[in-house]
């Protein structure tokens, strides 16, 4: 597909990987709209310093408002829907918010796209929404399970993108990342949580540390949603992008630590353990899918990317708190 002369939205642009798919963008030609939260100091989150910031038009608003998705929707070819309240832990105690940012948000997007006649609309998913692994590797067919108020919302955010291809044949692509990592990841996030510890402190506080996940470096899931964007056999289906590894969390603790080049001992911290019930143990991608209909496998490793995550988070180390607890 040739984005030359395509007009794109991406919703949740000035976030981590909103920010990194609009750049991506910027470089194959498309002309970009970024739609931002908006924030009383009028900044744009990480593309206030990007250096695409000028090719790109920065709409500040909130997907919860219909109105602001309306206006930033009308006249674009493709939407990439990313904005989402994402913190698991926040999700026990603010379940309202996200029902209203990652359903309702969900359903003013998928309304205007189908009433403007957008040509494509590619919703984010999450592994999230599998649960616990009942078998592994998980492919798409792998029942529901919400264990957290955001998996909840995104299951119910997921369902409606499904169903507005059924009723009213909205060219919709529903991707399903599992656990991207890289650079300018909140430290909400196991990896920056852990990179950010490894490099200031003797000790790094985790929670539970033996349930296993499939991280997969950001510039692979980015591959992933031009991909979507532009296979025909994408639309109406649901398609996992993830690296088909799996990695505990104190292996992904040893690695990193070996990594940085410092001794450092784990410590259990309570605060950072989710409910017994909640805590999704296992995670590992089957993205066959993936490699059939949009021809996409990852092309930078675990190894790689944690390296590449590293080195920037030195350089960043400001922007984070090692000593908190980010919720």
């Amino acid at each position: 597909m040739s984005w030359s002369g395509k007009t794109v939205l991406v919703t949740g642009a000035g976030g981590f990987i909103g920010s990194h798919l609009a750049e991506r963008l910027v470089e194959v030609g498309a002309k970009i709209r970024a739609l931002v939260h908006y924030r009383a100091d009028s900044s744009s989150g990480w593309l206030e310093k990007s250096p695409c910031r000028d090719e790109m038009e920065i709409v500040a608003g909130d997907v919860r408002d219909s109105e602001s998705v309306l206006r930033a929707a009308r006249g674009v070819d493709v939407i990439f829907h990313l904005a989402a309240l994402i913190g698991i832990p926040y999700s026990y105690h603010a379940p309202v918010s996200y029902v209203r940012t990652n359903i309702e948000g969900t359903l003013n997007i998928l309304v205007a796209a189908r009433d403007l006649n957008v040509e494509r609309v590619v919703h984010t998913s999450t592994s999230e929404v599998y649960g616990t692994a009942r078998y592994v590797p998980i492919s798409e067919l792998h029942p529901l399970q919400a264990q957290s108020p955001y998996a909840a919302s995104k299951i119910g955010a997921d369902k409606l993108a499904e169903a507005f291809f059924h009723s009213f044949g909205l060219p919709v692509v529903i991707l399903r990342p599992f656990n991207t990592f890289g650079p300018r990841q909140s430290a909400r996030a196991v990896i920056p949580a852990i990179i950010t510890q490894c490099l200031t402190l003797p000790r790094i506080r985790l929670g539970n540390i033996h349930p296993t996940r499939d991280f997969n470096f950001v510039s692979n899931t980015v591959d992933g949603y031009l991909r979507a964007a532009a296979a025909p056999e994408a639309v109406g289906r649901t398609i996992n992008i993830g690296s088909g590894r799996e990695v505990s969390i104190e292996e992904l603790a040893k690695t990193i630590a070996e990594n940085v080049g410092r001794a450092v001992t784990i410590e259990f911290d309570k605060e950072r353990v989710r409910p017994k019930d909640s805590e999704v143990e296992r995670l590992v991608a089957d993205s066959s899918e993936a490699q059939k209909i949009l021809g996409w496998q990852p092309s930078v490793s675990l190894e790689k990317g944690l390296q590449v995550t590293i080195d920037w988070l030195r350089k960043h180390l400001d922007a984070y708190r090692p000593t908190s607890y980010a919720v």
